[in-house]
């Protein structure tokens, strides 16, 4: 299957080439749904196939597609071969390195083989969301596309920071305020549209008011006018205007993020 998005705000424009291979059709189903839901939340462009067996992702691989990144399962009902063979093929006869692999497995306790293959996480079925997407930014980190990162100009000066910092974001007088978790709050200009549009709105921050935008991650409770923080007694408003959409996208993150 194949699925794409359009890149914006400093993405890199690399498709990202992903493959399932799980014999279990409802798990597959649904890490297809949420990496749908990441690539696309993240506006990265990728393309997405499924398999069932260890001998068609092989064969396919032998035919010249090449993937970036392989959730891969260690056992499979019907196949004469394990995930755990499926990733020596790959490593050794294919002599391919830069693939990065994911195992997935019921079983807590993995083999010590899986170190010569040297996967990039081991994962515990059931798939929750959170897991995935953590397992998505880390190889976006590892391959360098992907930083997480929001940056502003004080000045002539370029300053970055980690998105997940950032409680909110205020329009004041011309300028922008940023309000870390930390209690820090730092100042520049621009225009607060902008922003959301260019960085933010990828990372899960709602654009609740036309002074606001906020971290999903911070929020502590949603009224119909008003959006409250966590460790926050001063809630912020909800723009008229925007009061439908913004429980829409809340809604819609909370479900994203509960698959």
């Amino acid at each position: 299957m194949l699925r794409c998005a359009r890149q914006e705000g400093g993405m890199s424009q690399k498709m990202i080439m992903v493959a399932i291979c799980d014999d279990e059709t409802t798990i597959g189903a649904e890490l297809e749904r949420a990496l749908i839901c990441i690539f696309e939340k993240m506006q990265i462009e990728y393309s997405i196939d499924v398999f069932f067996c260890g001998e068609d992702l092989c064969r396919h691989m032998v035919q010249g597609v090449h993937y970036d990144l392989i959730f891969l399962d260690l056992e499979f009902a019907k196949s004469e071969i394990n995930g755990i063979e499926v990733g020596r093929i790959i490593r050794d006869t294919h002599q391919n390195d830069l693939v990065s692999i994911v195992y997935i497995s019921w079983i807590k306790d993995y083999s010590f083989e899986l170190f010569e293959i040297r996967p990039l996480n081991f994962l515990i079925k059931p798939l929750g969301y959170d897991v995935i997407e953590k397992t998505v930014r880390t190889y976006l980190k590892i391959a360098g596309l992907w930083s997480g990162e929001f940056s502003y100009k004080i000045g002539r000066d370029t300053f970055k920071t980690k998105a997940k910092d950032i409680v909110y974001i205020e329009s004041r007088n011309k300028k922008l305020a940023i309000y870390f978790a930390n209690g820090s709050i730092a100042e520049f200009y621009g225009a607060i549209k902008e922003v959301y549009q260019e960085q933010l709105k990828k990372l899960d921050f709602l654009f609740v008011h036309a002074s606001y935008i906020v971290n999903f991650d911070y929020i502590s409770a949603i009224r119909y006018d008003r959006v409250f923080l966590a460790d926050s007694a001063t809630p912020i408003p909800i723009s008229q205007g925007r009061r439908n959409e913004i429980r829409g996208k809340y809604c819609e993150i909370m479900k994203r993020r509960r698959l």
